[in-house]
């Protein structure tokens, strides 16, 4: 069974940074492209960074691009992003997916990021 469990996230002040985290379980981890894709209340999901299967990082948001890094540790089925410079317009639930762009077929229940003064 796929699986995909985020953790790292919590409330922190503008400007501060935060690193949250996938553990992935039930497929070859290393043979797939991932994604991290967020959702703020009452809006649809973002799609917000993807990585490839090597670690080549192969998109980010334009909003995000020079704050935020995405990488993983395919020993450990493990899937990160960093995130500096938060803004209020951050907060988000951020869902790890299996994939890239319309070829995601799976994502998490997420984990909460707040950004708030």
């Amino acid at each position: 069974e796929v699986q995909l469990v985020e953790s790292g996230g919590g409330t922190v002040q503008p400007g501060a940074s935060l690193t949250i985290s996938c553990v992935a379980s039930g497929f070859n981890f290393s043979g797939y492209d991932m994604s991290w894709v967020r959702q703020a209340p009452g809006k649809g999901p973002e799609w917000i960074s993807a990585i490839h299967g090597t670690g080549k990082p192969l998109y980010y948001k334009p909003s995000v691009k020079d704050r935020f890094t995405i990488s993983r540790d395919n020993a450990n089925n493990m899937l990160y992003l960093q995130m500096n410079d938060l803004k209020p317009e951050d907060t988000a639930r951020y869902l790890c997916a299996r994939g890239y762009g319309v070829g995601i077929d799976r994502r998490g229940q997420g984990t909460q990021v707040t950004v708030s003064s």
